[in-house]
């Protein structure tokens, strides 16, 4: 932990990203740390989703008439709003010309990957 001084004058603490998460959320491997790093994974893929529409120059409702569903269900998954299924998110992918990849490491070191 290094200190610094303020702009007061005051001696502030500065530390790592790593250690305030670990802090203020808790350690890695702790349920609430695992449910954290999984809601921010799904955060980058929704705000991934909606930069590539945008830079393929698609609205909302045309990747929707393109994926099958409507543009409320597009715009509630970009906004975090929807559960969003392997399937689904596949066909979005797809349709924005972008591959994607996910892999299964299980704990024995094996490592799937798929689509």
């Amino acid at each position: 932990m290094k200190k610094v001084k303020g702009k007061q004058g005051s001696v502030t603490n500065l530390t790592s990203l790593a250690s305030l998460k670990n802090e203020l959320i808790g350690s890695i491997g702790t349920e609430r740390r695992d449910r954290y790093e999984n809601e921010l994974k799904i955060e980058v893929l929704q705000e991934l989703m909606r930069e590539i529409r945008k830079k393929r120059k698609l609205s909302q409702e045309e990747l929707g008439n393109i994926v099958g569903v409507k543009r409320a269900q597009i715009s509630k998954i970009e906004s975090g709003y929807s559960n969003i299924s392997l399937n689904t998110i596949a066909k979005i992918f797809a349709a924005l010309d972008a591959k994607i990849k996910i892999s299964v490491e299980l704990e024995e070191g094996n490592k799937f990957e798929l689509l």
